[in-house]
């Protein structure tokens, strides 16, 4: 089961840290387009929600704090979804039926994401995982570890 559940949590996660860079490589494009959708402020919208779904898929891939990974997967696909893919607006048959697939894509990995916080953690095959129970992480600098820099 472990190798299933592993490719799961790949392409699952994958697929978020994929959008989120996405949205720092087309950041122009999708500040427009988000402006046509109505959005306030939408060149900070977009690095805003770039930087959640990339925290979001990198968190799910490594298994690193998986509950607030995928609670900043929800936070960002819930009010996208209702403020991006308002399909119960469009007048055009092909235009409604294309919003309204993002939106019901967009709930169903929402779905998943409350799922998958059901899950108990470290998660297997995980940064959590390979920690020792006692055992901190830090970054070590120049002989010092960044923990035990003053605030």
């Amino acid at each position: 089961m472990r190798p299933l559940y592993l490719l799961g949590r790949a392409v699952f996660g994958g697929y978020f840290l994929y959008n989120g860079l996405n949205h720092a490589l087309n950041r122009e494009m999708m500040s427009q387009y988000a402006a046509s959708k109505g959005v306030a402020s939408p060149d900070a919208a977009v690095a805003t929600s770039g930087a959640m779904l990339m925290a979001g898929g990198a968190s799910i891939l490594t298994g690193l704090k998986p509950r607030q990974g995928l609670a900043a997967i929800v936070a960002f696909l819930i009010p996208v979804s209702l403020q991006m893919h308002r399909f119960w607006e469009e007048q055009d048959p092909q235009r409604r039926m294309a919003e309204r697939v993002n939106f019901m894509k967009n709930m169903a990995l929402a779905g998943a994401a409350l799922m998958m916080l059901e899950l108990e953690e470290p998660w297997p095959v995980s940064v959590d995982e390979a920690k020792a129970d006692d055992e901190e992480m830090f970054v070590r600098l120049g002989g010092r570890d960044l923990r035990a820099l003053p605030a």
